[in-house]
């Protein structure tokens, strides 16, 4: 089963619309986690205790420096503008409806308002 963590900086509404879209999936937001203002060093540990791919705005994710806490199930880096509901959901269903879960999951996938770049 996939774990998908989404972090302070993601809407609640995407939880719901998340889980409408991948039912199987284990939706969570760090607020249900009572994370909320916790250092991203726990967010990023936690997640790999737990099998997790995290899905953010911020930055740091992605930085190489965090890969110091050890191996990731996968990070998704919303480079999107502005970060709304609306566009934080189409950037998410363009990943699900064009790129197969096997090729992101355990990946840095970067998605920007055009692109997608997966490493």
């Amino acid at each position: 089963m996939v774990t998908i963590l989404l972090d302070q900086n993601i809407s609640r509404e995407v939880v719901d619309w998340l889980s409408g879209v991948r039912p199987p999936w284990r939706i969570l937001h760090v607020k249900d986690l009572g994370f909320a203002r916790e250092p991203d060093e726990v967010l990023y540990v936690w997640a790999q205790q737990n099998g997790a791919v995290i899905v953010t705005f911020d930055e740091d994710f992605a930085d190489a420096r965090m890969r110091h806490l050890g191996p990731h199930h996968g990070i998704i880096r919303l480079k999107v503008w502005p970060t709304t509901v609306e566009n934080t959901r189409s950037a998410l269903e363009r990943l699900l409806q064009s790129v197969p879960d096997e090729q992101w999951l355990g990946a840095l996938v970067i998605i920007d308002n055009r692109k997608i770049r997966i490493r």
